[in-house]
């Protein structure tokens, strides 16, 4: 089985990110990057249906060169091999091409995405992608089974599971809790250091969207001091439903 799993290069959770003052760009100075947490889930899941069905898992990131750094953790926890493709100028639909385009070279059965990437959160790859390949895609899938060329794929829904049915090849974002990812050893960690990275120059995509400005979401507090008088109760209970709208 040919598995492509593809991740992201992301700001720390922890890192506090401003706007210029003209809202032209982000002020990324000094921000520590990180491997996207739930693409850790996509590379285990890879690793595991290899370990089931044999083949081999090639993990695919599109971005900074600096990126390579989290593809030395995808090589140091057991994929066979890694590629960048290199442009930090594509929006979503860009780099969904970028993606594609791979999977289509290395003719992928398997292509597994973090459910999202926690920096744009646009939500949109798997499904940008299974498109583009003419493959169906599941998201947010939180158990997979492949059985042959049968995928059995489960996700949480309110009140329950949802399950659905599918051939390969196919696209599969997953969701935290499907697996625990493995931490690399140090040998591993060292070897990983000297494999090779292939390198790719991004197609020509047209963009489809484009930023417009980068705001700092405001805090805004009415100061408004309230007692426990049934008058003041009643002006509280006001207040939420006329103007805060939450009941």
């Amino acid at each position: 089985m040919n598995i492509l799993v593809c991740v992201s290069y992301v700001p720390d959770t922890a890192a506090k990110i401003g706007a210029t003052p003209d809202g032209s760009a982000l002020q990324l100075q000094g921000v520590k990057y990180i491997l996207n947490p739930y693409d850790e889930f996509a590379i285990e899941e890879a690793l595991l249906q290899r370990e089931k069905h044999g083949g081999r898992v090639v993990a695919l990131t599109v971005g900074d060169a600096a990126a390579t750094e989290i593809l030395r953790t995808a090589l140091a926890m057991g994929a066979d091999a890694a590629a960048i493709v290199t442009d930090t100028t594509l929006d979503s639909y860009g780099v969904a091409v970028q993606i594609a385009e791979y999977a289509r070279a290395m003719n992928a059965d398997l292509v597994l995405l973090g459910r999202q990437s926690i920096d744009h959160d646009s939500f949109q790859m798997a499904s940008t992608v299974g498109a583009l390949l003419g493959m169906p895609s599941i998201s947010v899938v939180s158990k997979l089974d492949i059985e042959g060329t049968r995928v059995r794929a489960e996700r949480d829904v309110e009140g329950g599971k949802e399950i659905l049915e599918a051939e390969l090849p196919i696209v599969i974002s997953v969701q935290k809790g499907i697996n625990n990812p493995r931490y690399p050893k140090l040998p591993d960690i060292m070897k990983a250091k000297s494999k090779p990275i292939e390198t790719l120059q991004a197609q020509s995509v047209p963009a489809r969207s484009r930023h417009i400005r980068y705001e700092v979401p405001q805090q805004k507090r009415a100061n408004i001091i309230l007692g426990d008088s049934d008058a003041d109760i009643a002006e509280f209970v006001r207040l939420l439903h006329e103007e805060a709208k939450v009941i």
